[in-house]
Protein backbone atom coordinates (compact mmCIF):
# COMPACT_ATOMS: atom_id res chain seq x y z
CA UNK A 1 0.00 0.00 0.00
CA UNK A 2 1.55 3.24 -1.23
CA UNK A 3 0.28 5.66 1.87
CA UNK A 4 1.47 2.94 3.85
CA UNK A 5 5.03 3.36 2.72
CA UNK A 6 4.73 6.82 2.75
CA UNK A 7 3.84 6.70 6.50
CA UNK A 8 6.67 4.32 7.12
CA UNK A 9 9.11 6.95 5.53
CA UNK A 10 7.86 9.85 7.54
CA UNK A 11 8.35 8.14 11.06
CA UNK A 12 11.77 6.74 10.10
CA UNK A 13 12.71 10.61 8.81
CA UNK A 14 11.04 11.96 12.16
CA UNK A 15 12.97 9.79 14.10
CA UNK A 16 16.44 10.38 12.28
CA UNK A 17 15.81 14.43 12.96
CA UNK A 18 14.88 13.61 16.55
CA UNK A 19 17.82 11.68 16.67
CA UNK A 20 19.92 14.33 14.96
CA UNK A 21 18.50 16.99 17.29
CA UNK A 22 19.76 15.05 20.20
CA UNK A 23 23.50 15.40 18.93
CA UNK A 24 22.94 18.64 17.97
CA UNK A 25 21.76 19.65 21.35
CA UNK A 26 24.78 17.69 23.05
CA UNK A 27 27.23 19.89 20.86
CA UNK A 28 25.19 23.18 21.72
CA UNK A 29 25.28 22.09 25.75
CA UNK A 30 29.11 21.12 25.41
CA UNK A 31 29.95 24.33 24.16
CA UNK A 32 28.58 26.51 26.97
CA UNK A 33 30.50 24.43 30.03
CA UNK A 34 34.25 24.34 30.76
CA UNK A 35 36.25 22.08 28.64
CA UNK A 36 36.71 19.80 31.77
CA UNK A 37 32.94 19.38 32.05
CA UNK A 38 32.32 18.69 28.46
CA UNK A 39 33.19 14.88 28.56
CA UNK A 40 30.27 14.37 31.50
CA UNK A 41 28.20 16.41 29.82
CA UNK A 42 28.67 14.35 26.57
CA UNK A 43 27.94 11.12 28.32
CA UNK A 44 24.51 12.97 30.43
CA UNK A 45 23.26 13.34 27.19
CA UNK A 46 24.04 9.94 25.65
CA UNK A 47 22.67 8.03 28.64
CA UNK A 48 19.33 10.64 28.24
CA UNK A 49 19.08 8.95 24.51
CA UNK A 50 19.88 5.51 25.72
CA UNK A 51 17.01 5.55 28.34
CA UNK A 52 14.64 7.13 26.20
CA UNK A 53 14.96 4.85 23.81
CA UNK A 54 14.88 1.45 26.38
CA UNK A 55 11.51 3.27 27.81
CA UNK A 56 10.03 3.74 24.61
CA UNK A 57 10.56 -0.42 23.76
CA UNK A 58 9.84 -1.76 26.58
CA UNK A 59 6.63 0.71 27.83
CA UNK A 60 6.00 3.36 24.54
CA UNK A 61 5.56 1.34 21.44
CA UNK A 62 3.27 -1.67 23.45
CA UNK A 63 0.70 1.17 24.25
CA UNK A 64 0.23 3.06 21.06
CA UNK A 65 0.41 -0.12 18.92
CA UNK A 66 -0.14 -3.14 20.93
CA UNK A 67 -2.71 -5.62 20.33
CA UNK A 68 -6.01 -5.02 22.77
CA UNK A 69 -8.61 -7.28 23.42
CA UNK A 70 -11.15 -4.36 22.75
CA UNK A 71 -10.89 -2.66 19.92
CA UNK A 72 -12.38 0.63 21.35
CA UNK A 73 -9.91 0.81 24.05
CA UNK A 74 -7.36 3.87 23.54
CA UNK A 75 -4.20 2.23 24.40
CA UNK A 76 -2.66 -1.18 24.18
CA UNK A 77 -1.95 -3.52 26.22
CA UNK A 78 -0.17 -6.68 25.08
CA UNK A 79 3.78 -7.15 23.96
CA UNK A 80 5.44 -5.11 27.18
CA UNK A 81 8.87 -6.07 27.08
CA UNK A 82 8.32 -8.18 24.24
Amino acid sequence: DYNESLDTIWMLLASMLVFFMHAGFSLLESGTVRFKNTQNILAKNLIVVTVGFLCWYVIGYPLAFGATENPNKFAGGTGFFM
